[in-house]
């Protein structure tokens, strides 16, 4: 991201609605989680920004090393990980954080990412390209203060989960997960098999957390945070 912006919208996108974050040199707004009907009445959608990120909940996703990639064959290497149809379109972008690629296909059979995508312009009135919420995760683990860095995000029954010791990533992954005691199951999962303990650690969200969900993860998480 660009150390010099001064007005900033990230939207996630998923199959039950969206949410938004706006980033100015003063403030941070957060809109929490919005039904789809409401997008052609969000004011905030109106203005035009600096930059403009579109993150799209998909698990259709797979991380590789970039010495491994082969763009002609991203598919193949997606196909064993992720549910796909033939019709699906599969992508690759690069992660220089962990010289690694991520491949992926948004296909996830919605519309409001592209409504977004042709609604939400920067201020050269361009569209902004739907990535995968994990790249967006990918990119901003390392950033965490915490020398165990613990980034979630859960929307649409679907837990999605990285998690990095100092500059290494330890482990990038999501999961079905059709309610949170389900998610919180697989958070403790993963962080029994890397032998990390939750009493002593931060974990973070970047989707909105409801305030019986953060009190959820307090009993076990040394501090709760969104970001």
């Amino acid at each position: 991201m660009s150390q010099n912006t001064i007005d900033r919208i990230s939207i996630q996108v998923g199959l039950s609605g969206y949410s938004f974050k706006i980033h100015t040199a003063d403030e941070i707004k957060a809109s929490g989680w919005m039904s789809a009907e409401r997008i052609f009445t969000t004011p905030e959608f109106l203005k035009r920004y600096d930059e403009v990120e579109l993150s799209v909940f998909t698990p259709k996703v797979t991380l590789v090393p970039e010495q491994f990639h082969d763009s002609l064959a991203s598919r193949n290497m997606l196909t064993p990980v992720a549910d796909l149809d033939e019709a699906d379109a599969v992508k690759s972008v690069p992660i220089p954080e962990f010289a690694a690629v991520l491949i992926y296909s948004n296909t996830i059979g919605e519309t409001l990412s592209r409504a977004v995508s042709e609604t939400v312009l920067d201020k050269q009135g361009n569209k902004t390209s739907p990535l995968p919420e994990m790249y967006y995760m990918l990119r901003s683990v390392l950033g965490l203060p915490d020398y165990n860095k613990i980034l979630a995000s859960y929307v649409d029954g679907v837990l999605y989960l990285v998690i990095a010791q100092g500059k290494s990533l330890l482990l990038c992954n999501s999961f079905q997960a059709p309610d949170f005691t389900t998610a919180q199951y697989f958070m403790f999962l993963a962080m029994k098999n890397l032998q990390l303990n939750p009493e002593v650690s931060t974990i973070c969200f970047r989707t909105p957390l409801s305030e019986e969900e953060e009190m959820s993860l307090y009993h076990y998480f040394k501090n709760v945070e969104q970001v």
